[in-house]
């Protein structure tokens, strides 16, 4: 290559996303789209919803490859961003969280900002660089924002009294009744993914936290011999395809859910794989696709969370997709 002559940027898209762009006819509207809207920093509005969250959504690998999704808490401020380049959190490193315990710099990092109770959220994926006793420090690659769909509204409140973190509970492919039963009652859990086992350094590339809704019970559950198998519904979104072009690529699934009437955090490794056909997208109304989900093991966290919640409010896409399948 010349001096000075630089290589051409990447696709707003990678080969994982396009390809399902591709699947539902959209992927040359999209590679126009893209580029306007995946930005390589953090407008104004997205830093402002940052730096007055109490969580955050964190998505990081592990030494195998295998995603991990996490929620981080603190006051309102305990995340900062000093440019539209850089956030800076207010979290030390824990070696109970298994999505804290892989970060170090230069390594990739998904980041969700989620206001529930205003169904506001703000996506960026970014590199650490930093993280030590005076919180993490991250370097922005990717932000961009998402619609208020399929969020379960709630807010968070503090108890008088909180409980200190339990020590982590380790769990098998079966995970336990416990786990289970929080699984059934949810209408909300998180997913990391990425784009390879190690992700390179472009754009494209990397760690990704997203959030799914539903109504309580959404998620389904299977016994197998091997394991629980989870089936979660791919409702219409907005096309970027960012966790299921990951998971085309690198079918590693980080989930969490949140227990948000005690403060709980239930991570779970999975392997994923995703079905279209019509048997399987029956049980939910307007469903487009269906995540199945195959749990390897999971880390069971009480207490892990200092904030307590509200009791939800349905986000009223749900009746919409149920009266339409209706007719």
């Amino acid at each position: 290559m010349s001096a000075g002559l630089r290589p051409p940027e990447a696709p707003a898209f990678h080969a994982g996303e396009q390809a399902l762009q591709d699947r539902v006819g959209v992927r040359e509207r999209m590679g126009e789209i893209g580029p306007m809207v995946l930005r390589d920093h953090m407008p104004d509005q997205h830093r402002e919803l940052f730096e007055k969250l109490p969580t955050l959504l964190l998505g990081a690998l592990d030494a195998h490859g295998q995603p991990w999704a996490t929620m981080v808490a603190g006051p309102p401020g305990f995340v900062h961003t000093p440019d539209a380049h850089s956030m800076q959190v207010a979290v030390p490193p824990d070696a109970a969280d298994p999505a804290l315990a892989q970060l170090a710099p230069g390594t990739p990092v998904g980041v969700l900002g989620l206001e529930p109770h205003t169904r506001r959220r703000n996506r960026m994926n970014g590199r650490v660089a930093a993280f030590g006793a005076q919180g993490l420090a991250v370097d922005v690659v990717q932000s961009f924002g998402n619609c208020p769909k399929y969020i379960q509204a709630r807010a968070p409140g503090l108890r008088e009294v909180v409980t200190p973190p339990a020590p982590p509970q380790a769990l098998g492919p079966q995970l336990d009744a416990a786990a289970l039963a929080l699984i059934t009652r949810s209408d909300t859990l998180f997913i990391a993914s990425a784009s390879a086992a190690r992700p390179g350094a472009a754009r494209n590339e990397g760690v990704d936290v997203s959030h799914r809704g539903g109504e309580p019970g959404f998620v389904h559950v299977k016994h197998t011999a091997q394991g629980v198998v989870l089936s979660v519904p791919d409702y219409p979104g907005n096309l970027f395809f960012n966790t299921l072009g990951n998971l085309a690529l690198h079918p590693r699934a980080g989930l969490l859910w949140v227990d948000y009437d005690g403060g709980g955090l239930l991570h779970v490794a999975a392997r994923s794989e995703l079905l279209w056909d019509d048997a399987s997208r029956a049980p939910w109304p307007g469903a487009q696709r269906v995540l199945r989900l195959h749990v390897l093991g999971g880390v069971w966290r009480a207490n892990a969370l200092p904030w307590r919640w509200t009791a939800a409010q349905a986000a009223p896409q749900f009746g919409v997709l149920r009266a339409r399948a209706a007719g």
